[in-house]
This record gives structure tokens, C-alpha cells and sequence, in this order.
């Protein structure tokens, strides 16, 4: 499926997209894939720490690991919504 074509339902009449900007959802979702990737190496990299004995405190890695492992059970529970959202609009007759 091409993706791009979207940006041609979101658009007013004059041609110009309906949302855009810094805090379009592209943009939002893509800055919480980075976000998301990177507590995921960090919490790779502060159990690497532990195990090779850089890093003494415990608490450090567990919470690391948490942080990384609830922004991922958010990240599923977003795409599963966007998922259930395009599945309702793929269901729309027109």
C-alpha cells in the first residue's frame, strides 16, 4: 500500500495538507519511535554495565529496563488504536 497518498486526503480544497507542522501526528509518532529506541538501548546498555560490573546499582538497571518495557507496551497500544482506527474507516461506505 503506497503511504503517501494520505497526504492527498488530508488536504483542504486549495491543495495545502490540513495538518502540518511540528506537531503533526507523522512527526509526534515518529518522535516516539526515537524515543522509544533509544530507552531501549539504554536499558540494553545498563544491563551490558551490570553484567560486566560498571554499573554497582541494581535499581539502575531495573529501571531502565521498566521505563523501556512500558514505552513499549504504550508503542503497541497506540499502533494497535491506529490499527482498530483504519480498520474502521476501511469498513466506511461511501
Amino acid at each position: 500500500m503506497d503511504v503517501t497518498k494520505v497526504g492527498s486526503i488530508l488536504s483542504t480544497p486549495d491543495n495545502k495538507p490540513a495538518i502540518s507542522g511540528p506537531g503533526s501526528f507523522g512527526t509526534v509518532l515518529n518522535n516516539l519511535l526515537t524515543e522509544l529506541n533509544t530507552s531501549q538501548i539504554k536499558a540494553d546498555e545498563a544491563l551490558k554495565g551490570f553484567l560486566s560490573g560498571q554499573i554497582q546499582d541494581l535499581h539502575q538497571v531495573v529501571a531502565a529496563t521498566e521505563e523501556a518495557k512500558l514505552m513499549f507496551e504504550l508503542a503497541v497500544q497506540v499502533r494497535n488504536k491506529v490499527i482498530e482506527a483504519y480498520q474502521e474507516i476501511a469498513r466506511m461506505q461511501f
